[in-house]
């Protein structure tokens, strides 16, 4: 309020402090008083005066010049976060002239951005969203900023993640084709930066959610094709796995995924795609919508399932690059095991050594591919089993003690409850030992 007072004081409607002070004594304000209406009518004024504009910009004559408004721009830094200048503040965002250059100021556009993601002031959804598209270093700083911030704060459940997740406003902002391949791509090189940990992963695949129920909600004359957004893909792979699990009757879930399955399979043995870079884009439209990957190893188990195709789609995302024939041994592998769980799969009473050959498959092998699938289906199996519950804990326990899973196994338990929870009923004896899991192991990672 002060740095107002002094920028409204020194201009060049006012002569002297003094004579400012008996003016407004004559008025019957006082100091704040007075400079709280001041700055309220002179927004009111910019405010309609930018509108009007706006609203008649064919009229050459009358049209504000782009330096006058980049000068409102300049003149807003200082007071970004004055809630009275919110409804400038917005006008400005969302104010377009006819110059093909940006006319606000930039430094303008960083600050706003800056208060933005600190929640120092709140703006309408759709001045945010013009924020990004007209200035990309904010985008990329808000993307960056919720990446760390989920991170490096420690968050009990996918609910917690979702909800900061939706709160940044980015997975409705990238309703707008060009602001999600943006984020696509700085969510691509994070997964590459950090070797593909775990926690990145799944802020991805709960964003690629959060934008799906976002592109939804839009109506129809508002929403891009899908090409907008996955350009260079193959698009029925796209159609495929954009379309989510509760879209569908369950029964039909494992033809789904053979369909995802065999286009993959002709995808990835193409002769066309021979480089690492086309084999990863095809990896990570695939990692994104993880709750495919998910269902594909219950339905191995839990359904009527042509497990050959199914397992390829769960070796391919554990084993894309099949160097030196790495993914026909981890499918050997995981098809052993998978063989052996079904044998046992009705067992109502079940002991750690009924699992021993499974169990060894993760603690005693080299190939962390191999280690992470077999962890995958040997957690559901625990899960979904007629006896697996009672031995769940000291399981899952043991395999977490002695590999560096325990990150990994928490993050498929916080999954399915989290897709449980908002995708339809389980059965109850399955979501209390869920519960119980992720209650004791999340003291672990």
């Amino acid at each position: 309020q002060s740095l107002l007072c002094h920028l409204l004081s020194s201009s060049k409607w006012e002569s002297s402090e003094a004579e400012t002070s008996t003016f407004i004594s004559a008025l019957g304000y006082t100091s704040e008083d007075y400079y709280c209406h001041l700055v309220k009518n002179m927004v009111f004024s910019l405010v309609t005066e930018l509108r009007e504009n706006q609203f008649n910009g064919l009229n050459i004559q009358g049209s504000i010049s782009a330096s006058h408004v980049n000068a409102v721009s300049i003149f807003c830094v200082p007071l970004i976060t004055l809630p009275d200048l919110t409804p400038l503040l917005e006008t400005l965002l969302l104010y377009h002239g006819g110059s093909s250059k940006e006319i606000l100021s930039s430094d303008f556009l960083e600050a706003v951005n800056e208060a933005f993601l600190k929640k120092k002031i709140s703006l309408p959804e759709s001045a945010v969203f013009s924020l990004w598209l007209r200035h990309l270093p904010s985008l990329e700083k808000a993307t960056l900023h919720l990446l760390d911030q989920l991170v490096s704060i420690q968050l009990n459940s996918l609910e917690e993640v979702a909800c900061v997740i939706k709160d940044s406003l980015l997975p409705q902002a990238a309703s707008h084709p060009a602001i999600f391949r943006i984020v696509n791509e700085i969510f691509k090189n994070a997964l590459i930066g950090t070797d593909g940990i775990s926690e990145v992963m799944t802020v991805i695949q709960v964003f690629t959610c959060l934008f799906l129920q976002a592109r939804q909600n839009e109506t129809k004359q508002h929403k891009f094709p899908l090409k907008a957004y996955f350009p260079y893909h193959h698009q029925p792979l796209v159609r495929g796995l954009v379309r989510r699990p509760f879209e569908f009757p369950t029964t039909y879930w494992s033809q789904h995924l053979k369909h995802i399955s065999d286009m993959l399979i002709a995808l990835v043995e193409d002769k066309n795609v021979s480089s690492l870079t086309d084999l990863f884009e095809i990896w990570f439209l695939v990692a994104c919508f993880g709750e495919w990957l998910d269902i594909a190893a219950e339905q191995l188990l839990k359904a009527a399932v042509e497990p050959d195709a199914v397992l390829w789609l769960l070796a391919f995302y554990y084993c894309p690059k099949n160097e030196n024939q790495q993914r026909t041994q981890t499918m050997a592998e995981a098809q052993a095991v998978y063989n052996h769980l079904m044998t046992l799969f009705s067992h109502t009473d079940l002991s750690l050594k009924d699992l021993e050959a499974a169990v060894h498959r993760i603690t005693g092998i080299e190939q962390c591919c191999n280690r992470h699938l077999i962890t995958h289906l040997l957690t559901n199996f625990l899960l979904f089993s007629s006896g697996g519950y009672k031995i769940a804990q000291e399981c899952i326990y043991h395999i977490t003690e002695t590999t560096d899973t325990s990150k990994e196994v928490y993050s498929l338990l916080s999954r399915t409850a989290y897709r449980f929870k908002h995708g339809g009923e389980e059965k109850q004896r399955t979501v209390k030992l869920l519960n119980e899991l992720l209650q004791k192991f999340s003291l672990k990672v």
